[in-house]
């Protein structure tokens, strides 16, 4: 059964990293096309400095989820790891979607459009900030300070409010 969930997993990331190769073979393509014949994106700077590191992203979303078969048999030796993990795989998808809204934006309106990345860093400011403070309000209960009636109360459950309530725990003794 385990063989079939590596074997979906890897039919799985091999067509989405297909699929994403494919597509960002297009818009790089006709980002060119374009550049090259009406000169439409002026600059090739924001290019090279926004879009081009989302290509090591992709290569390296590629070398994480790629399946690896055994050359001799061609049996599934790994099937990669799951691409639509939660977490920095997560966050390294929105950056290759988001940058290639970009780069469609760029090819349709022009090199002002480059401006719409500016939404990449504050998504990693909102990302890092609701982080630490989720860690920050999970650890805030491990301290031992500060016992007032209020988290005594709350922290009490059903079963101990029905058990005080007839009178505490009864015990039979032989």
């Amino acid at each position: 059964m385990a063989q079939k969930a590596a074997k979906s997993l890897a039919a799985r990331n091999a067509s989405l990293l297909v699929r994403t190769h494919m597509i960002t073979l297009g818009l790089h393509l006709v980002f060119f096309l374009l550049h090259w014949t009406f000169n439409r994106p002026r600059s090739l700077k924001p290019y090279f400095f926004l879009a081009f590191p989302t290509l090591l992203i992709e290569a390296y979303l590629d070398r994480l989820g790629r399946p690896r078969h055994d050359p001799a048999d061609g049996s599934l030796r790994s099937p990669g790891e799951d691409l639509g993990a939660a977490g920095l795989t997560e966050y390294m998808w929105d950056i290759l979607y988001w940058t290639w809204g970009c780069i469609g934006a760029v090819c349709l309106f022009g090199d002002r459009a480059w401006w719409l990345w500016i939404v990449v860093p504050l998504y990693s400011g909102w990302l890092a900030y609701t982080t630490v403070m989720g860690m920050k309000s999970g650890l805030a209960g491990m301290g031992g300070g500060g016992s007032d009636e209020g988290s005594t109360t709350a922290a009490e459950s059903k079963r101990q409010k029905k058990m005080e309530k007839r009178g505490g725990q009864r015990m039979s003794h032989r």
